[in-house]
């Protein structure tokens, strides 16, 4: 009886929400859905409804206020709007594991900042190699990033196989990746700059700042002021996703409450006596509200926001970029080779080399450290899987390519990624099998 009093209670519809809980816990189901889509995305790419479904993604969307109007297709919205969700997830989760996590040692963290430099720089210049001058060396930056949900999905496969400390070290080096190209994208990328909007994203920006410092605690709040710096940075000429890795690093990692204030406030609810007090202008009242912004505030803004989001950016954002982004008519297309064989080399070959490259240097010059746990084989095979180059390579695909070779590029981000998750997953089994 006693156990059952110190849970929830519980009602039917717990029946349905806790399978989905537990689907949503597993890392895997979200590379699985971003697969699913991906296939459906290309099937009715090459159907007799491919027309329809192409146009659908072009149509306006938008809204209209007095003498302003912002009007842009769905794919826009969702490639410059909903992936400012994902990336303010993506610094979120960097900036728990840089204060709170694993990462709060800075050796480890230079590990996973050298090969992720390594991992962007050696394949950036192995595409620029290929494709000398031509119209698509503009392109480099298609090659530099890993997808997050494919390489974590292609982990999980593995189970218990492989040591903790290459989750950790891939996972690390994916979020670096990812604040890497979004800057690339931010820099590289963007229009002609402009001014007076650069210079409003600023004082939106300071504006966060200085209600963080004065202990506003309200999210909407926040939101409100969000979407203000996201089309400030628009106008600005800067890529407007860049708002969300900046938002996501100022978001405080410290809780408001600490764990001796909850269980003092904890004990002054525990004291009432079992009975119906809780309801009008009473002190009793006045207590258990107390208690629960307490147990709300216990947990840093950071990881709130993030447990929050996170299974909307897996199971939702991720998927429609998917859907929006990985159609490509593959029979009624001419291909660019070349284009095609730099991203496959620079995915395939330049990624795992430069994190490799890097790594070794890193550690041999002192500036970061090699978990015991953690192999040299075991490394390198893990080092495959970063060739896994889908969300964000699809995501600069698009910025950096024409009508005439963005179907080329398609062809190459998706057949580097089967390449890398078949040759990492099939190289970490052969390793973990000789070691078992």
């Amino acid at each position: 009886m006693k156990d059952s009093l110190g849970r929830l209670p519980t009602e039917p519809v717990d029946r349905f929400t806790r399978a989905f809980t537990q689907f949503v816990r597993v890392e895997a189901t979200a590379g699985a859905f971003l697969l699913f889509c991906t296939v459906i995305a290309l099937a009715v790419s090459n159907s007799p409804w491919a027309e329809s479904f192409l146009a659908f993604w072009e149509t306006k969307a938008g809204f209209q206020w007095g003498g302003l109007e912002i009007t842009r297709s769905l794919k826009h919205w969702v490639n410059d709007g909903l992936l400012t969700i994902f990336f303010f997830v993506v610094a979120l989760e960097l900036k728990r594991e840089v204060v709170l996590g694993e990462l709060k040692n800075p050796r480890t963290v230079g590990l996973s900042v050298a090969a992720a430099l390594g991992g962007m720089a050696l394949p950036a210049g192995i595409f620029l190699l290929v494709e000398g001058g031509g119209k698509a060396a503009s392109g480099w930056g298609t090659v530099m990033a890993t997808d997050t949900a494919f390489m974590i999905g292609g982990l999980a496969v593995l189970g218990s196989r492989i040591p903790q400390s290459l989750r950790l070290f891939l996972l690390s080096l994916a979020i670096f990746d990812d604040i890497g190209a979004i800057l690339v994208v931010a820099i590289g990328y963007g229009g002609a700059l402009q001014w007076a909007p650069l210079a409003m994203t600023g004082l939106g920006l300071l504006l966060v700042f200085a209600m963080a410092r004065v202990g506003i605690r309200s999210i909407p709040m926040y939101f409100v002021m969000g979407i203000l710096v996201w089309f400030a940075l628009d106008a600005s000429g800067i890529h407007p996703t860049l708002a969300g890795v900046m938002l996501g690093l100022m978001t405080p990692a410290r809780s408001w409450v600490s764990d001796n204030r909850l269980h003092a406030i904890l004990n002054r609810v525990v004291a009432y006596p079992p009975g119906d007090h809780w309801s009008g202008d009473t002190l009793d009242r006045h207590d258990l509200r107390r208690a629960s912004i307490a147990a709300r505030e216990a947990l840093s803004p950071v990881e709130r926001l993030e447990m929050s989001l996170h299974p909307w950016v897996a199971y939702l954002i991720v998927p429609v970029f998917a859907l929006a982004n990985a159609g490509v008519q593959i029979s009624s297309v001419s291909f660019d080779l070349d284009l095609v064989a730099a991203i496959l080399l620079g995915f395939v070959l330049g990624k795992p080399i430069g994190v490799l490259l890097f790594s070794y240097v890193a550690v041999r010059l002192h500036l970061a450290a090699r978990p015991p746990d953690l192999s040299w084989k075991v490394l390198t095979a893990g080092a495959m899987l970063t060739g896994i180059g889908f969300t964000m390579a699809l995501f600069i695909a698009e910025l950096a390519f024409g009508p005439d070779l963005l179907n080329s590029a398609k062809v190459g981000i998706l057949g580097a990624s089967i390449i890398a998750a078949a040759g990492g997953i099939l190289s970490l089994v052969s390793l973990t099998s000789k070691e078992e």
